[in-house]
């Protein structure tokens, strides 16, 4: 047995609300093992963001390699990637290890206004990292970016989209949030064609810090426990919102505070093997067979029983 674990590729926020500490806190409040990979080190608070400071990509890429080759994470979540040598790095990185599930949280800019990632380094994100993910989860602001489109409506995200997906990506879910109304509207995309629309009561609150950052987190950590891609957004929407309505009126700091990650958190959860018996009489009767049977469920880690969905 052991821990159902998830990896976060993400920058620290020295205040706690956003980043890396989000992507721990909502992982562990979730029940999942949060191992990490620190892109860069910013200077910041509830206010703003006053420096960032990149993490040598070769420091990038070891603690990735030192996580995936030992704990062997069931998802990766990929968050604030500041430049162009740390984002070719991840890729590289991440293309040993095929078949890995990869969430992509393109952070651009914080709650607070401040960029997060350099303008030169656009082109390779969208070239290098944006066609390895299973799922981007842009919100407004960085959809218009990444499709070249002004999006004011419900309409205009369907466009986006469509620009978004020609780029590679398996899927892409574009956050509503920053469009006016009593309802917030999420909608994923699939390279199908297939849609799912998520919609959940505004909250009127100024504690929106690591609102994304705890999205995909949450994204993440559900389809670590086995869910599908649809199933992890609904359970992560309802979790995020329980968060806002948590925290909404909690004051720390003079700026946007974060949301209530530990409402309701959740024991660990384990992975359970189930039993492989090959007894002699098979191995004599087809060797070959068996011997094909016993590497693969040997590779597979996989043939797991999780009591926990």
């Amino acid at each position: 047995m052991r821990y159902i674990c998830a990896l976060t590729i993400a920058g620290s926020d020295s205040c706690g609300g956003a980043g890396v500490q989000a992507d721990i806190k909502t992982m562990s409040a979730l029940g999942v093992y949060a191992a990490s990979a620190i892109t860069a080190v910013t200077v910041q608070n509830t206010q703003g963001v006053q420096a960032i400071q990149a993490i040598e990509p070769e420091i990038v890429a070891g603690q990735i390699k030192a996580v995936m080759d030992d704990i062997q994470p069931n998802t990766v979540k990929i968050g604030m990637v500041n430049d162009k040598a740390t984002i070719q790095t991840i890729a590289d990185t991440l293309k040993l290890y095929p078949g890995t599930t990869l969430i992509v949280d393109p952070v651009m800019v914080s709650t607070s206004g401040s960029m997060l990632m350099q303008q030169d380094a656009l082109d390779i994100f969208c070239r290098q990292l944006l066609p390895m993910a299973n799922l981007l989860t842009p919100n407004i602001p960085e959809a218009s970016v990444l499709s070249h489109t002004s999006i004011q409506t419900a309409d205009d995200m369907d466009q986006a989209a469509l620009r978004i997906l020609s780029l590679g990506c398996e899927a892409v879910l574009i956050k509503g949030g920053h469009l006016e109304g009593d309802r917030k509207i999420d909608k994923l995309y699939l390279a199908d064609g297939r849609t799912e629309v998520y919609e959940h009561a505004t909250i009127e609150t100024r504690n929106t810090h690591g609102t994304g950052c705890t999205l995909s987190s949450a994204i993440a950590s559900f389809l670590a426990r086995g869910l599908d891609m649809c199933q992890a957004i609904a359970q992560a929407k309802d979790y995020l919102s329980q968060a806002i309505e948590a925290g909404k009126d909690v004051e720390i700091g003079k700026g946007h505070g974060p949301v209530d990650h530990f409402f309701n958190p959740e024991k660990l959860k384990i992975w359970y093997r189930k039993s492989q018996f090959i007894f002699s009489s098979q191995l004599s009767e087809n060797p070959h067979k068996i011997r094909k049977q016993t590497k693969t469920n040997k590779k597979e880690y996989d043939t797991v029983y999780n009591p926990f969905q």
